[in-house]
């Protein structure tokens, strides 16, 4: 309804039901605002750690499929040319041509070798302490060691 209406029936008194219905609305008060304000900090507050935990889980599982695709990728690289790549020429083989390998049949990556979730390169030791070679993630931290989502990613 228009102003210009409100006005007219208020003036005229033709319509007193319509009048009192406009009459009766109210807006919210500022404890109700409050109160509202109040449960959602309180659901933030459940469910944001709840969530950010989630990542933690999510960034492991990553670094753990991504080990699991170089170790594959490794493995192909092994079947072409009779050998895992040297510790000197490192992940890095797997997408370029090392100078001293004449059966390379690569790249055995579509792209750069990825860097852990976390930012850091993967760390490629052969020959390995746990298996022809190690392939590891030092995890959020960035050290060796570790606990929770700070615990070492490994192929083993």
């Amino acid at each position: 309804m228009r102003i210009k209406e409100f006005n007219r029936i208020n003036w005229v008194g033709s319509n007193q039901s319509s009048v009192n219905a406009l009459q009766g609305v109210q807006g919210f008060t500022l404890l109700e605002l409050l109160v509202v304000m109040v449960i959602i900090g309180l659901l933030a507050g459940y469910v944001g750690p709840k969530y950010f935990s989630q990542i933690g889980k999510s960034e492991i599982k990553l670094a753990k499929a991504q080990i699991d695709s170089l170790e594959k990728s490794l493995d192909q690289y092994r079947l072409d040319t009779g050998h895992y790549p040297s510790s000197e020429d490192g992940l890095a083989a797997l997408v370029t041509r090392p100078a001293s390998e004449s059966k390379w049949d690569g790249p055995y990556l579509k792209k750069s070798v990825p860097l852990d979730p976390w930012g850091n390169a993967y760390v490629y030791k052969i020959p390995g302490e746990h298996g022809e070679f190690d392939l590891l993630s030092y995890g959020k931290d960035g050290q060796m060691g570790g606990e929770g989502e700070a615990a070492d990613v490994t192929n083993w």
